[in-house]
């Protein structure tokens, strides 16, 4: 389907502004992560602050693990569906899980809850990412990709950042309240502005499944896991560093948060761009950047300005590997591209659920706010062996593939000289 670009615009900002509301809702814990812990967890606050937020970065787990169950099982099971219906049974489920999280009573509860409002998360970027890719045309799709991702990292520009803000003054129920409103515009947006485009009629499960044999796959998700393990390991607990190890008044917490935005908004952007020029380049790039990010994170995070300009880059060089990830999954996917697409970011957030639990359980341990910088910088070291394992594998694969065509063709030409004699 043509579209003018004044209608294509405004089909990517639809698109984006789903991600947008999800930024929202997966990021606002980060910022708020004190509040909730002072209320859900009483007993622990009462007891050991450090305990309490700990145990509340679980719902930052909680909702990693939502993503990772919901992305690969919409997916598969809806692949032939139409896509701007399958976005908005998403964006639908978005508005209950977040208004139900805002709603029900204990850290129990609330902690269900977010598991059950991730549920449609990988699904509606994975879905999202290929019409956008498909609108954009050919040549474009890292951008297209980038474009929707950056509603995601807008949000943590201006909007967790604002809602951090609301949070602080009108408490936290009221902020992922906010979070609903915006999932609920989005519904309305997506029906009025993005085209019909129907799913893929031949798609079935044990076809998507397929996707799980080819190597690379399983590297390119390992490497996502990696990236983002090590993000959330400080992105998680940067409020309680702020607070405790920078000493920075509360106030100064949402211009923090804005500026790892900021960061992630531009990286996300640029690693689109560089994607469609040289994908593996891009990843090995992201990483070497990401790793001098945190090592300077975690040796100058006491000082104000370390703060801001070391969470700034880290927030840039994780964010500027998920475009290029994106697009390397599309390349290698074959015909399973719904499910690819989605897995994604069941692979990112695996990686959130693990920084952010590896890092609660070395501040439980007493190793201080900032160690889980250090489990960050080790999960780098991996991610750059897997991307070399990629390069050698893509590689020995193409002179193979290069090997048995010429072997083809020598064959038929054998043939032809055969014919010809006799």
């Amino acid at each position: 389907m043509s579209l003018s670009p004044a209608r294509l615009r405004l089909a990517i900002l639809a698109l984006a502004l789903g991600g947008f509301g999800i930024g929202l809702t997966e990021f606002v814990a980060m910022g708020l992560l004190p509040n909730l812990a002072a209320d859900l967890l009483p007993g622990v606050w009462a007891v050991s602050h450090e305990k309490a937020n700990a145990q509340a970065g679980w719902l930052v787990s909680a909702y990693a693990l939502g993503v990772v169950v919901g992305a690969p099982t919409i997916a598969a099971l809806a692949a032939r569906f139409p896509r701007k219906q399958l976005l908005l049974a998403c964006v639908g489920v978005f508005v209950l899980g977040t208004v139900a999280s805002a709603l029900l009573p204990t850290f129990g509860l609330v902690l269900v809850a977010r598991f059950v409002a991730a549920l449609p998360h990988g699904a509606y970027f994975g879905i999202a990412a290929l019409v956008a890719a498909s609108l954009m045309g050919p040549g474009k799709r890292g951008r297209g990709v980038a474009f929707v991702l950056a509603g995601l990292t807008i949000a943590n520009v201006v909007g967790v950042p604002a809602i951090t803000f609301l949070g602080q003054q009108a408490g936290w129920r009221v902020a992922y309240l906010a979070v609903a409103a915006v999932f609920a515009a989005t519904f309305v947006a997506v029906a009025l502005l993005v085209p019909l485009q129907q799913g893929d009629p031949a798609a079935t499960m044990r076809r998507e499944l397929t996707v799980f044999r080819r190597p690379q796959i399983w590297l390119t998700l390992l490497l996502g896991s990696l990236g983002f393990g090590g993000f959330f390991a400080v992105y998680t607990y940067i409020a309680p560093v702020a607070a405790n190890v920078t000493q920075l008044d509360p106030v100064m917490l949402p211009w923090v948060l804005a500026g790892v935005g900021i960061g992630m908004t531009i990286g996300n952007l640029a690693g689109g761009r560089a994607a469609d020029h040289h994908v593996m380049k891009t990843l090995f790039v992201c990483f070497g950047l990401f790793a001098v990010s945190l090592a300077g994170f975690a040796l100058t995070a006491h000082t104000p300005v370390g703060l801001f300009v070391f969470s700034f880059l880290v927030g840039g060089a994780a964010s500027a590997l998920s475009p290029a990830i994106q697009t390397r999954l599309m390349d290698v996917a074959g015909d399973a591209q719904s499910l690819a697409a989605a897995i994604n970011h069941s692979a990112l957030n695996i990686g959130n659920s693990l920084g952010a639990y590896l890092g609660g359980l070395t501040i439980a341990a007493g190793l201080g706010y900032l160690s889980p910088t250090w489990v960050g910088l080790l999960l780098c070291i991996p991610g750059v062996g897997l991307a070399l394992v990629s390069v050698a594998l893509e590689r020995r694969t193409r002179r193979r593939d290069a090997l048995e065509a010429a072997g083809k063709v020598a064959l038929d030409e054998d043939a032809v000289l055969d014919r010809t004699l006799a």
